[in-house]
């Protein structure tokens, strides 16, 4: 009687952990979450997913233009091995004299020319890596513009906000050279991100919630 008992408590909480799993992907999804729900009144604590190549360079050309003074502490999150994308980071903080930030680095999800069933395993080992990172940052923002680098820490921010945790906004913002279909990145974060931003108006044709922001190159 008593373990029946277990079970159906447990089968409870997995169905409550469903359902608001589903309300929240619904809710971004049909685009109820792309606008906050309240003005903000203090800085807002982003988080950055670095790529490599044409994402860091479109990215470090988004980030020349916001007002830092509103968006810090900023963390920046790229892999390992990419010390090209850590100098631009560098060079683009330095410019702004601004000392609001830190630099993390985390393996990467997939590697270049990486099989895709084996990125599951990858994608997984830098998930759990990432947990810490976002559990003590606890971001108001993350923002990303398609490396594979992103996801888990897209998929952890997501998972704090189903667990009410923190109230995180995700933006992604598709890659410029995609024009006609979307990213992996973006097939997936579909579902993910508050706020899906492209540069081309096909790709907006392609998603009802898309937001057509222009080029960045």
């Amino acid at each position: 009687m008593e373990g029946q008992l277990k079970l159906e408590l447990a089968i409870l909480v997995f169905v409550l952990i469903l359902a608001r799993v589903l309300y929240v992907i619904h809710k971004i999804t049909t685009g109820f979450s792309r606008t906050a729900s309240s003005k903000r009144v203090r800085p807002c604590k982003t988080v950055i997913c670095i790529g490599s190549g044409g994402h860091t360079t479109e990215m470090i050309n988004l980030l020349s233009t916001i007002d830092f003074t509103r968006y810090f502490p900023r963390y920046y999150f790229l892999a390992f091995s990419d010390k090209t994308s850590y100098t631009k980071v560098k060079n683009l903080e330095d410019s702004k004299e601004n000392d609001s930030y830190k630099i993390i680095k985390i393996p990467r999800s997939r590697n270049v020319g990486q099989f895709y069933h084996t990125s599951v395993f990858t994608t997984l080992f830098s998930t759990l890596y990432t947990i810490p990172f976002i559990l003590k940052i606890r971001p108001d923002l993350i923002l990303c513009n398609g490396p594979g680098t992103c996801i888990p820490i897209c998929l952890v921010g997501f998972l704090l906000k189903v667990a009410f945790i923190t109230d995180t906004r995700i933006v992604f913002i598709e890659s410029f050279c995609r024009t006609e279909t979307f990213s992996l990145t973006g097939k997936i974060l579909v579902y993910f991100a508050d706020n899906f931003l492209v540069q081309w108006p096909r790709l907006k044709q392609k998603l009802r919630r898309a937001e057509y922001i222009g080029q960045l190159m």
